[in-house]
C-alpha cells in the first residue's frame, strides 16, 4: 500500500485526453511492475492512537496521523482499519482521510505510482487499491486518470475507472541524437519542433 504524490507538469497537460462521463477508462503501462519484493517486506505502522488486537479474524483501528508503510509502498491517512486473517496475516486495509488518503509505490524501474482518494481500501493478499470518489491515480512518466472511482493493480500498474473519467498521457521524452532539445538542458527547442508547447481548445 501507498501514499500519493501528485505533481501535474505543465508538459503533461499538452496531451490531455477526455472521456465521456459514467464512461469506463483502463490504461496499462507496459513493462512495468511494482518493486519486487515489497510484499514480502513487514509492514509497519505509526499513529496517534491504536485499538485492535494481534489476534486471527480481527480488525484493529488506527487513528490520527496514520502512515503505513512496506517496502517502498506508503500509505497516509487519518483513519485505517486493519484486517487480520485467520493466520493474522494482514488481508486488507481501509484507510480514510480527509481531504483524501493517499498511496504511493515504485516499480522496478524506480518510477512512482501516486493515488488520492477520501477513501483507499487495499487488499493486500492481491495488492488491489480502490479509490473512491474523486479519486486520482498517476503514473512516473506514463499518464494519470480521474474519476469517481479507480481499481489500480499494484502488481500491473493496470487500472481502470468508472464515472466522470478523464485521463491525461505523457508524450515519451525522446533521447536520440537530433532530438528536439529537451526542457533545462540550456538549449531552446527549434520553432516546429515536437518540444513546443501545442493549445488544444
Amino acid at each position: 500500500m501507498a501514499s500519493y504524490i501528485i505533481s501535474s507538469t505543465m508538459r503533461a497537460a499538452r496531451s490531455v485526453l477526455l472521456i465521456g462521463a459514467a464512461a469506463a477508462f483502463t490504461l496499462a503501462a507496459v513493462s512495468a511492475y511494482a518493486k519486487t519484493g515489497d510484499r514480502n517486506q513487514p509492514m509497519n505502522t505509526a499513529q496517534d492512537h491504536l485499538d485492535g488486537f494481534n489476534a486471527p479474524n480481527t480488525i484493529t483501528t488506527l487513528t490520527g496521523n496514520v502512515l503505513v508503510t512496506q517496502g517502498t509502498m506508503k500509505a497516509k491517512g487519518d483513519v485505517a482499519k486493519i484486517y487480520l486473517d485467520a493466520d493474522t496475516q494482514v488481508s486488507r486495509i481501509v484507510m480514510t482521510g480527509k481531504p483524501h488518503a493517499h498511496i504511493e509505490q515504485l516499480d522496478d524501474d524506480n518510477n512512482l505510482m501516486t493515488g488520492e482518494a477520501p477513501t483507499l481500501d487495499y487488499d493486500n493478499i492481491n495488492g488491489i487499491a480502490v479509490l473512491y470518489p474523486n479519486a486520482v491515480v498517476i503514473e512516473q512518466n506514463t499518464g494519470e486518470a480521474r474519476a469517481d472511482k479507480i481499481t489500480y493493480d499494484t502488481n500491473t500498474t493496470h487500472f481502470t475507472g468508472v464515472g466522470n473519467v478523464s485521463a491525461i498521457y505523457y508524450p515519451k521524452q525522446k533521447s536520440d541524437k537530433g532530438a528536439p532539445a529537451q526542457s533545462g538542458n540550456g538549449k531552446p527547442a527549434s520553432a516546429g519542433s515536437a518540444a513546443e508547447p501545442v493549445s488544444h481548445t
